[in-house]
């Protein structure tokens, strides 16, 4: 089972920068899309069908904003949209698609811009972690793909010292994403693997950052500890030049 997160900083400019042509090459069973910025109504569901996917797509209330989807090969046995909070699901945020045996979730956390923002991002990575606690009561096995907004680590950040008082690095979302992972019992599935720096997923528009790799690796593929035996691959896939960001990628050997 081949799973694919990806902000992809609005699905039609994606789109017209083939984005269906690399993904029949990378060729996923699932992908998470973040930051579609596009309702239901101007998204090309039908090219996905065409190409073998079921998709489902979360979007915000505000027009060209946020907004979440799933695509998938396999038909889910359920799509659940939202976490059931207005202030979150008004965004278009957070969605989930229900397999036999496990789970995969897409989740988009809000950046913070201004202080106002940052109270609402620590806000939702409260409540996301206690979403995400209540929901393995009964979904214990889940695959949680998604743009966080924080780099977890040192090494996850081409400048530490000099970015540890910007929003994405500060240590109050470093300590949330610590107590995120031991809590839900959560594996980072790229870290299991690779524990070498200079990998990133994300890099400014300015001053040619990502040429020069100066990147923050802001997005994860999360899979539960119980999941562990079955992770065989993750890599971070920064080929894809559709956004700003670049996929991630997780492989599990599931019957």
């Amino acid at each position: 089972m081949k799973i694919i997160s990806y902000n992809v900083n609005g699905i039609r400019a994606a789109f017209t920068k083939d984005f269906l042509g690399w993904l029949n090459v990378a060729d996923p069973d699932v992908i998470c899309i973040q930051e579609s910025k596009a309702g239901n109504d101007q998204i090309d569901i039908e090219s996905l069908e065409k190409n073998g996917y079921f998709s489902y797509w979360h979007s915000a209330q505000k027009k060209g904003y946020s907004g979440v989807g799933i695509a998938s090969k396999i038909k889910p046995k359920h799509i659940e949209y939202g976490c059931g909070i207005e202030d979150y699901d008004s965004e278009g945020r957070i969605m989930r698609a229900d397999f036999e045996g496990f789970s995969v979730i897409s989740v988009y956390v809000p950046s913070a811009s201004n202080i106002e923002r940052l109270d609402f991002k620590m806000k939702f990575c409260c409540d996301f972690l206690t979403y995400i606690k209540e929901l393995k009561k009964t979904i214990p096995n889940l695959v949680i793909c998604g743009d966080f907004n924080i780099c977890h680590h040192a090494i996850d950040i081409h400048n530490p010292e000099g970015l540890k008082n910007t929003s994405g690095f500060l240590p109050m979302e470093r300590e949330w994403m610590t107590l995120f992972i031991e809590e839900c019992e959560l594996i980072d599935s790229f870290r299991f693997f690779n524990d070498q720096p200079d990998n990133y997923s994300w890099w400014s528009y300015r001053q040619n950052s990502r040429a020069r790799n100066k990147g923050w690796r802001l997005d994860y593929n999360f899979v539960s500890y119980s999941l562990k035996q079955q992770l065989s691959r993750a890599a971070i896939l920064k080929e894809a030049v559709h956004s700003d960001h670049c996929p991630v990628l997780v492989e599990l050997s599931l019957n």
